[in-house]
């Protein structure tokens, strides 16, 4: 048990070490997202300011800060800038997700459409769009321009494309990965490679670095749709059997779509064809899940991504920065919070 949690605190401790080598940068990423999201309206304020104390990892923050760090970026406060840019775009995409999803936790707290309402809820998620788009015109360079305003397009196109696969338990395993690719990695991309951009390095380390976050990205999310299946809320922040419940077809349930026999399949389709799934839909699939051994073939599968992301810093010369970003891999597919 003991070298179990040694592990786990490894894993973690990528995280803070990356947290820990920047740290001077994200406390001022947090306080430009702090000013940025002020407003005269009332009802503005509060929802930001509830939004501001739940808190989070800023892995995406932290992943254009340490990729800046890495391509030895020291001109100014660009980094600063625009990884509070890359928040507040995450951010907004959060709000507008647990209004479709019809969430009520999120990170261990009332979601706000929870708290408020829907309505208000995207309109807060709009807001935070404006202002990150404001800051993007005032760093005014056009390559980041388009990098994040084609990101932000990507990611609506992968809600879009989510919404459309809604309950399809029999999905093709290429279009899950289209969609996590839109929705979740795109943004990681997106995060690597702005660090790249604001240090003027040649190109194929900017496309280095965004290849990175990209399978970075697909570790992650493959990550968090297996964590819907294993773990326990009180670590990992949602509620367990979230994606079940709201009938969301992720890898879990497409590999064990593959592996059922005919029965089990008549099944499953019967089970996601519901409107609503009960606690029983759930046992009843997590049985199944263990009888195939689907978290393990999850984790294989993410490994793959795993090291394609790490490989692709082999162009980077030997650094504490470099080492960091490495080890993140294993964070984003062996984390706990």
């Amino acid at each position: 048990m003991g070298s179990v949690i040694q592990l786990k605190n490894k894993i973690n401790n990528s995280y803070f070490q990356l947290k820990n080598s920047v740290e001077d940068r994200l406390m001022l990423v947090e306080e430009k997202i702090k000013s940025k999201l002020e407003s005269n309206v009332d009802l503005v304020q509060k929802m930001s300011n509830y939004h501001l104390n739940t808190g989070g990892k800023r892995l995406r923050a932290l992943l254009t800060l340490g990729s800046a760090k890495l391509c030895n970026y020291t001109k100014g406060t660009r980094d600063i800038n625009l990884a509070a840019c890359v928040e507040l775009i995450h951010s907004a995409t959060l709000m507008h997700d647990d209004v479709i999803d019809n969430g009520s936790i999120r990170r261990g707290k009332k979601t706000l459409n929870k708290i408020w309402d829907n309505h208000s809820s995207v309109l807060l998620g709009d807001y935070l769009l404006s202002r990150c788009f404001e800051m993007m015109v005032e760093d005014g360079n056009i390559e980041v321009l388009k990098l994040l305003s084609s990101t932000s397009s990507k990611i609506a196109q992968g809600e879009v494309l989510q919404l459309q696969h809604q309950g399809e338990v029999d999905m093709l395993e290429e279009t899950y990965l289209k969609i996590i690719s839109a929705k979740t990695a795109e943004l990681f991309a997106a995060a690597t490679k702005v660090g790249a951009i604001l240090s003027n390095v040649e190109t194929k380390e900017k496309e280095a670095l965004e290849f990175y976050g990209r399978n970075l990205g697909l570790t992650f999310q493959i990550a968090d749709d297996t964590l819907d299946y294993k773990s326990e809320s009180k670590f990992f922040g949602k509620k367990i059997g979230k994606d079940f419940y709201e009938g969301k077809t992720t890898l879990p349930i497409i590999l064990l779509f593959q592996k059922a026999n005919l029965k089990e399949k008549k099944i499953l389709k019967n089970i996601f064809s519901k409107n609503k799934r009960d606690e029983n839909d759930l046992n009843r699939t997590l049985s199944l899940i263990k009888k195939y051994e689907i978290i393990r073939k999850c984790y294989q599968k993410a490994n793959h991504y795993i090291n394609l992301a790490s490989s692709s810093l082999s162009i980077f010369k030997d650094c504490d920065e470099k080492n960091i970003l490495e080890n993140l891999t294993s964070f984003s597919l062996s984390r706990d919070f």
